[in-house]
């Protein structure tokens, strides 16, 4: 009667956690289908430019208080990436400290193709502000997307000229099987909610009955008369 008891609760058990456990194991299948560096469009990034052997000029900060000041270089040259106390990013030009104005939609179709390794073909470039910015971004900065014949996507900060952020089109299937995988489809970074607790409690619970029931059921054999 024991064993019964505990495969009818296993069976019920079962039932309401069926689905949860096919998507669990259907988007971890696909998020280990390929390398994390491939999924991260790595292998589209070109290698950053040495800094040139320059003396900088401290860049004007206009009476803001600056959080970081960082050196880097691009196709265009050294700059300062500022950023701000208060959130905000400039750049500015490193050999005279004047600071740059945001970044024009050319100069992010010529930055985006220089971060990429190959010769791809830009398809369309686009202004996002920060509050708009797309699902595949979520850095909330401002930015332009650069979309190239293959999908894939180059995101520049339109204020600091930098590389956001590469996503393909498989990174973008991936982050869609992460949201399932975690059960949050909307923001896809709350890994502890009381649905996605709640579901994996009920699957330890049916693992541990399933194991249970493995020694009930080797007893209830041995008892039964031949």
């Amino acid at each position: 009667m024991k064993h019964h008891k505990l495969m009818r609760w296993h069976v019920w058990l079962g039932w309401l956690i069926g689905v949860p456990i096919i998507i669990w194991t259907a988007s971890g299948l696909l998020m280990v289908a390929q390398p994390i560096e491939t999924v991260r469009g790595n292998h589209l990034r070109s290698e950053p430019p040495a800094l040139d052997a320059i003396q900088p000029v401290a860049p004007k900060l206009e009476g803001r208080q600056a959080k970081s000041l960082t050196l880097q270089q691009n196709s265009a040259g050294p700059f300062w990436v500022i950023a701000y106390a208060d959130g905000g990013k400039r750049r500015a030009d490193a050999m005279t400290g004047a600071l740059l104005p945001p970044v024009s939609g050319a100069e992010a179709n010529m930055l985006a193709s220089a971060a990429r390794s190959d010769a791809a073909a830009i398809r369309s470039v686009t202004l996002f502000a920060a509050g708009q910015a797309p699902m595949d971004q979520r850095s909330g900065r401002p930015s332009w997307q650069v979309v190239f014949d293959d999908d894939a996507r180059f995101y520049i900060d339109a204020d600091s000229g930098e590389l956001i952020a590469v996503r393909t089109r498989f990174w973008r299937a991936f982050d869609f099987m992460w949201g399932l995988h975690i059960m949050d489809l909307q923001t896809r970074e709350d890994t502890s909610h009381p649905i996605l607790i709640g579901s994996a409690a009920i699957a330890l619970l049916g693992s541990i009955l399933g194991f249970v029931m493995l020694f009930t059921r080797r007893r209830r054999k041995r008892r039964k008369p031949s």
